[in-house]
C-alpha cells in the first residue's frame, strides 16, 4: 500500500558543500504525497544537541516508530553523529531497539562518512530476504577502516597536488585539469571539495614561502659581495653600527647597482619576488637580523684580512733577516727555521708559501742583476772570443774558473742552468748588441723608444690630420652637457625642442647635433667624455646654484688634470668649456645676481665663456638666445684650436734630414723615455717623417 509523505518545500541535500550555499547547486525538493515505500531509515541524533532534551526526541521517535510499524515495512535505526556521541544516549537507543522485534541499530557519522553506506545496505538486505541477515560493523571498527581509506586517499591526493610547482596556479585551473583523475575523484568523494581546496591552498602557500625563502637566501648570499663593493674601507666602517653603515651605503655611487628601494614594503609582499632577473637586493631586507649579522661578519672579515696582510708582511721581513736563504733554495729547507715565528703561525700554509715565493723572486732578481754587473766588471774574459763562433769548452771552463771565486757567482749555485744561460746571453750581447739580444728584454731602450713613437706620435698625427680636416668644413657638432641633479638632461631636452630631427639652424647654416648629457655626480664621467666613437667639440656646463657651480668647477679641473696626464688625450685638454646659467623661476631677484657674479668669476678663472640669463622674464630655465650664444662659442673655439695647429708637413727624404740626434740611454734605467722625448712629442710642429720609420721625425 502507498504511504502518504509530507515534505513541503524541503530541499534534497547531496553533499556538505551545499550547506549555506544552496543557490550554487541544483535545487531539488523532496517529493510528497502518496508514494510506494519499501523501507524506513529512522534517524536518532545521539550527540549533545543545543536547546533540546534527548527524552523528548526519543518519545517522538517512539511515536513515529508506532506509525511506521503499521506499514509492515523493514525499519532500521541510524544513530547519527556518533563522532560526537553521548554514551548513555546511545545506550538508550540500543535499549529502545532491543525492546522492538527485528529492529537493528547502525552507528553512523555523516561527517566522517562512517557506516552511512552500511546503513542503506542493511536496509536493502532486510527488504530482500534472499540476501540474508545484514552484518552490522561496530562504529569504532568502521571508523578505523574509513579513516584508513581517507588517509590513503589524502596521501594520493597530496602527491597529485604536489605536481603543481607554480605558486601562481589557481584552484579553478588545477581542479579542471585534475577532475578526471581517479585519485582526485576519490578524495573529493571522501572529503569534499572544500577540504580539497584547502589542501591545495596550503600547498600553494608552501610553494610561495619556499620561493620567498630561496630569494631571501640568494639576497643574503649576495650581500657580502655588495658590502665588499660599497663598504670595503675598514677604517671607515669599523666603529659604525649597522644603521649608520646603511646611511653611508645609500650615498655611494654604486648603490643603485647593488640595491633597489621599493615603493611598497615588505619586499616579500610585492611583485619583486617574481623578478628573478633583477639581482639587486631589496633595501628593506637589510633591516633584518640576518643582514645585520652579515655586516658584522663583513667587518670581522676585513679586520682579519687586515691582520693577515700585516702578518704576511711581518713574515716577509723575517725572511729578509735570515741571511742563509739563497736564490733557488727550496721552501722545505727553510721551514724549520721559521716554525716558531709568530707571523708564520698566524698565516696559512698557502700564504707562507706565497710570501716565500715572492721573497725568492726578489732575491733571485737581485742575484741575477749582481751577476750581470760582475760579468761587465770581468770584460777582459771576453776580449779574445771569436765573433762568429761558439766559445770552446776550454774557454768556457776558463771563464767559470775565474768567476767561481766571486760570491756573486756562488750566489746562483742552486740556479746553475739560469746562471749558464745568463753567461751565454752576455757573450752574445757583447759581440752583437741589438734589441733582440739585449739583456734587459722588454726594458731595452730601443724597444721603448720605438713603442712610444709608434703608439703616441703616429696616432697623434692621425688624430691631428682628421681633426684638422674636419674643422675646415664642420657640419656636425658633438656636445658634452655637464650638470647636476638632472640639469644636463633638461638643457639637452630644451636644445632638442628647438631642433628638427637633431638638426639645428644657426646663422643660416644647418648643423647636426649629437648631445651627450651626463650628471656631474656620475662615477663614469671621465670614461664617457672622450671615446673612440664620440669626440666632443665642446662641453656645456650648466648650473643653477652655488653648490652646482662649485661642483662644475671641480669637474672641469679634474677633466683637464686627467687629460694633461695622458698624451693620447692631448686634444681633450684643449676642449672648450662654456658655463651656462639656468633661469631661476623662484626668488629671481635674490639669487640671480649672486649666481651671475660667481659664474663670471669662475669663467675668468677657467678662461672659458660665460652665458648669462638674458634680460626679461622667461617661463623656461633656458632661453633660445643662450643656446645660440653657446653654440657660436663652440664653433669659434673649434676654429681657434685648429688654426694654431700646423697642417701635416710634407714628408722629407731621410737623407735630407736637417738635424740628426744621437740619444744614449742605459737599458733598464728607470728614467722615463717618455720624459726624454717630451720636448719633441709635445710640439705642435712635430710629426712622423715617413710611414714605417718610427725613429724619424
Amino acid at each position: 500500500a502507498a504511504s502518504k509523505l509530507q515534505s513541503a518545500e524541503k530541499l534534497m541535500y547531496i553533499c556538505t558543500d551545499q550547506l549555506g550555499l544552496e543557490q550554487d547547486f541544483e535545487q531539488k525538493q523532496m517529493p510528497e504525497g502518496k508514494l510506494n515505500i519499501d523501507g524506513f531509515l529512522l534517524c536518532i541524533d545521539v550527540s549533545q544537541g543545543c536547546n533540546r532534551k534527548f527524552d523528548d526526541q526519543l518519545k517522538f521517535v517512539n511515536n513515529l516508530y508506532i506509525q511506521l510499524s503499521k506499514s509492515k515495512k523493514p525499519i532500521i535505526i541510524a544513530a547519527t553523529k556518533c563522532d560526537e556521541c553521548v554514551d548513555h544516549y546511545l545506550r538508550e537507543v540500543q535499549a529502545f531497539a532491543s525492546n522492538k522485534k527485528n529492529l537493528v541499530v547502525v552507528e553512523t557519522s555523516a561527517r566522517f562518512n562512517v557506516n552511512v553506506e552500511t546503513c542503506f545496505m542493511a536496509l536493502v538486505q532486510m527488504m530482500d530476504k534472499t540476501r540474508g541477515k545484514p552484518k552490522i560493523i561496530p562504529y569504532l571498527d568502521a571508523y578505523k577502516t574509513q579513516r584508513q581509506l581517507v588517509v590513503t586517499a589524502t596521501d594520493k591526493f597530496e602527491k597529485l597536488v604536489q605536481t603543481v610547482r607554480d605558486y601562481h596556479a589557481t584552484w579553478k585551473t588545477v581542479s579542471n585539469k585534475l577532475k578526471n583523475h581517479p585519485d582526485y575523484e576519490e578524495y573529493i568523494n571522501l572529503e569534499g571539495t572544500k577540504k580539497a581546496k584547502n589542501t591545495f591552498s596550503k600547498h600553494i602557500e608552501q610553494l610561495k614561502q619556499e620561493h620567498i625563502r630561496k630569494r631571501k637566501e640568494e639576497y643574503i648570499n649576495a650581500l657580502p659581495r655588495a658590502l665588499n663593493t660599497l663598504l670595503s674601507n675598514l677604517d671607515e666602517i669599523e666603529l659604525l653600527s649597522w644603521s649608520e653603515a646603511l646611511k653611508v651605503m645609500e650615498k655611494r655611487p654604486d648603490f643603485q647597482s647593488c640595491f633597489v628601494v621599493l615603493e611598497k614594503t615588505p619586499w616579500d609582499e610585492t611583485d619583486h619576488i617574481d623578478k628573478v632577473n633583477d639581482r639587486r637586493i631589496p633595501f628593506d631586507l637589510l633591516n633584518t637580523l640576518e643582514a645585520e649579522k652579515v655586516y658584522q661578519n663583513h667587518v670581522q672579515h676585513l679586520i682579519s684580512e687586515k691582520r693577515r696582510v700585516e702578518m704576511k708582511e711581518k713574515f716577509k721581513k723575517t725572511l729578509e733577516k735570515i741571511q742563509f736563504i739563497s736564490p733557488g733554495q727550496p721552501w722545505e729547507e727553510v721551514i724549520c727555521f721559521v716554525v716558531e715565528d709568530e707571523a708564520f703561525k698566524y698565516i696559512t700554509d698557502a700564504d707562507s708559501k706565497e710570501v716565500y715565493a715572492r721573497h725568492q723572486r726578489e732575491i733571485v732578481e737581485k742575484a741575477k742583476e749582481e751577476f750581470q754587473e760582475m760579468l761587465f766588471e770581468h770584460s777582459e774574459l771576453f776580449y779574445d772570443l771569436d765573433l762568429n763562433a761558439t766559445p770552446s769548452t776550454d774557454k768556457m771552463s776558463e771563464i767559470h774558473a775565474v768567476l767561481s771565486e766571486e760570491p756573486r757567482y756562488k750566489a746562483l749555485q742552486k740556479l746553475a742552468p739560469d746562471r749558464e744561460s745568463l753567461l751565454l746571453k752576455h757573450i752574445g750581447f757583447v759581440y752583437h748588441p741589438t734589441k733582440e739580444t739585449c739583456l734587459s728584454g722588454q726594458n731595452c731602450m730601443d724597444i721603448k723608444v720605438e713603442e712610444l713613437l709608434a703608439n703616441s706620435l703616429l696616432q697623434q698625427d692621425h688624430g691631428r690630420s682628421n681633426l684638422y680636416h674636419d674643422s675646415a668644413n664642420i657640419d656636425k657638432i658633438n656636445l658634452f652637457i655637464l650638470g647636476k641633479d638632472g640639469l644636463a638632461q633638461e638643457l639637452a631636452n630644451e636644445i632638442r625642442t628647438q631642433s628638427t630631427d637633431d638638426e639645428y639652424a644657426l646663422d643660416g647654416k644647418i648643423y647636426e647635433l649629437d648631445l651627450r648629457p651626463v650628471d656631474a655626480k656620475s662615477p663614469y664621467l671621465l670614461t664617457q667624455l672622450w671615446t673612440s666613437a664620440f669626440k666632443p667639440h665642446g662641453c656645456f656646463c650648466v648650473f643653477n646654484s652655488i653648490e652646482s657651480l662649485t661642483f662644475i668647477g671641480e669637474c672641469i679641473a679634474k677633466i683637464r688634470a686627467e687629460a694633461s696626464q695622458i698624451r693620447r688625450d692631448k686634444y681633450m685638454a684643449n676642449l672648450s668649456f662654456t658655463l651656462i646659467l639656468a633661469n631661476q623661476r623662484d626668488s629671481v631677484s635674490k639669487n640671480l645676481p649672486i649666481l651671475r657674479h660667481q659664474g663670471q668669476q669662475l669663467a675668468n678663472k677657467l678662461q672659458c665663456p660665460f652665458v648669462d640669463v638674458p634680460a626679461g622674464t622667461y617661463p623656461r630655465k633656458f632661453n633660445e638666445a643662450q643656446i645660440k650664444q653657446a653654440l657660436r662659442g663652440v664653433l669659434e673655439a673649434v676654429k681657434h684650436n685648429f688654426d694654431v695647429v700646423s697642417p701635416v708637413p710634407t714628408i722629407k727624404d731621410l737623407s735630407e734630414a736637417d738635424l740628426r740626434i744621437v740619444m744614449c740611454a742605459m737599458c733598464g734605467d728607470p728614467f722615463s723615455v717618455d720624459l726624454i722625448l717630451s720636448p719633441f712629442l709635445d710640439s705642435h710642429s712635430c710629426s712622423a717623417a715617413q710611414a714605417g720609420q718610427n725613429n724619424s721625425l
